[in-house]
């Protein structure tokens, strides 16, 4: 038998929703293209999109959650290629004060949202 996928979603977990809603909209321009949440209120799922590709970001918040998320090495990260003048989203992200390392001879920084998740970011 021959398997074979396709890439969904990519899960975060968040201990401010509204806080990292807004990061990945203004950082990324990810936007929320569905929500679930449990009817006893103990979580809230928010899937985030590109619109134009069928990836999604999926951000979870838990409600009995109430200390920052190990991250580790933040050896685990997701990436992104941005659109347009890369110098310029890397000027926007520094100026914001996003960027958390960056390897310039690499082509390549990255930042990290509310939460310390790491995102690469790449140009074209």
């Amino acid at each position: 038998m021959e398997v074979k996928s396709k890439f969904e979603h990519y899960n975060f977990n968040v201990l401010d929703l509204d806080k990292s809603l807004e990061f990945y909209d203004k950082a990324l321009g990810l936007k929320p293209v569905r929500r679930r949440e449990a009817q006893d209120g103990s979580f809230i799922i928010a899937y985030l999109g590109d619109g134009k590709t069928g990836f999604q970001l999926e951000l979870t918040w838990l409600k009995d959650w109430d200390k920052p998320y190990d991250m580790g090495d933040n050896e685990v990260h997701l990436c992104v290629r941005v659109d347009g003048d890369y110098k310029e989203v890397r000027a926007f992200h520094k100026e914001n004060g996003w960027i958390c390392y960056e390897n310039e001879s690499m082509g390549l920084y990255f930042i990290a949202d509310p939460d310390d998740h790491w995102i690469e970011v790449l140009g074209q």
